[in-house]
């Protein structure tokens, strides 16, 4: 999505904002260089808080603070304290979009969702649009680590949160995105060309008729399978959860690749991601702690009444849609690495999600077709 693209869902939004008395979102035509030091981008984020928010624009700029929250591997998250005329301090979030991302994301999409989303009680409330990213509101809670997920108590608690936000309705077609997503993802991952001659070497041992016989398989077997279309997070991974411990709240945050998509590919993502950035698949969650994790997603009031037949239908959905994670995030390495200027190692990103699914596929594959046969019986 170009410039012109993010200026018309400013327009958008602001036009929703107008019409909805509860949600005012403003708006700045200025944006950050991600590129820049901290202390050199501060006096960039003061300017853009001074000219978003009116009550601000006189203060110094002694009254401004501003801290990296976290850098993940597409955008960075930066804290603002302001101290107010009155005394009061406040403080917002202003994400910076990674460059490049809008390749790979709908941000159009991700901001009709952060409406309705908001109104539901997830993530932060959007406060303002900018030229490269937003402003939301502060969550005060810690960002969960890929251990703090496989937590007995922590993964019911995610799971309770995640069936709560499958139940919200977003306007708009209810078709399952994941194929479409996947095959222009493939589609720009097959023409890529590097201009450093290793990675290029490297990238021209990709197999791209492998990697479309591979889709088009798993496609055919999730079709079987009649999973459940719901809105999806999509890429529910430690740094998108929050807690705040001392009131026991969890939050699901950033919504940027959130679609509606199967319920299994939201759970099997989210399992996949236990692994970290390092792709430990030794710490994808047992049949034990999965079976757990479905009890508080089906009947959070009731966990240990699931009858048996249902663990095990959610078990095979989720993780045949687990091998269709490893592939989507597999192209979409493909094309980070080379649209984004993050000092990661994409290539070798997409050969252990590929080389995981690989691993994977003959006992997911066995197990899926076995149930479906047991099904029809």
């Amino acid at each position: 999505m170009g410039a012109a693209s993010v200026s018309d869902s400013m327009a958008v939004v602001a036009g929703e904002a107008q019409s909805n008395g509860s949600l005012e979102v403003l708006s700045s035509s200025l944006s950050v260089d991600t590129s820049l030091a901290l202390p050199a981008m501060k006096p960039r984020v003061i300017e853009l808080c001074k000219d978003i928010f009116e009550k601000w624009s006189h203060l110094d700029d002694s009254c401004f603070s501003v801290e990296t929250v976290a850098g993940g591997i597409t955008n960075l998250l930066l804290k603002v304290m302001v101290k107010e005329e009155n005394g009061n301090e406040v403080s917002i979030t202003v994400r910076l979009y990674g460059p490049n991302t809008d390749y790979v994301v709908n941000r159009a999409r991700e901001l009709l969702a952060i409406r309705y989303l908001s109104a539901a009680g997830f993530g932060a409330k959007l406060l303002a649009l900018f030229g490269n990213g937003m402003v939301q509101s502060f969550i005060n809670a810690r960002t969960l680590t890929p251990p703090d997920m496989r937590e007995p108590k922590l993964a019911a608690v995610i799971a309770r949160e995640l069936r709560k936000f499958h139940e919200v309705e977003i306007p708009g077609s209810k078709e399952s995105q994941l194929w479409i997503d996947l095959s222009k993802f493939f589609e720009k991952a097959s023409k890529l060309k590097f201009d450093d001659k290793q990675k290029q070497e490297k990238y021209q041992t990709i197999s791209f008729e492998e990697l479309q016989s591979e889709v088009s398989e798993l496609k055919a077997l999730t079709d079987r399978l009649g999973a459940p279309v719901v809105f999806s997070h999509n890429d529910l991974l430690s740094g998108n959860l929050m807690l705040n411990e001392e009131e026991g709240k969890l939050y699901i945050i950033d919504f940027e690749y959130g679609s509606y998509n199967y319920r299994g590919f939201d759970i099997g993502n989210h399992f996949n991601e236990y692994a970290g950035y390092d792709c430990d698949y030794s710490l994808y969650p047992s049949k034990a702690e999965q079976y757990h994790f479905f009890r508080h997603y089906l009947c959070p009031v009731a966990p240990q009444e699931v009858p048996n037949c249902d663990l095990e239908a959610l078990y095979v959905e989720t993780n045949s849609f687990m091998l269709a994670s490893h592939l989507l995030w597999a192209l979409w390495a493909l094309i980070q690495e080379k649209m984004s200027p993050i000092d990661f190692d994409y290539l070798s990103y997409f050969f252990m999600r590929f080389n995981e699914y690989k691993r994977q596929k003959e006992g997911v594959f066995s197990s899926a077709i076995s149930f479906l046969s047991k099904s029809r019986d």
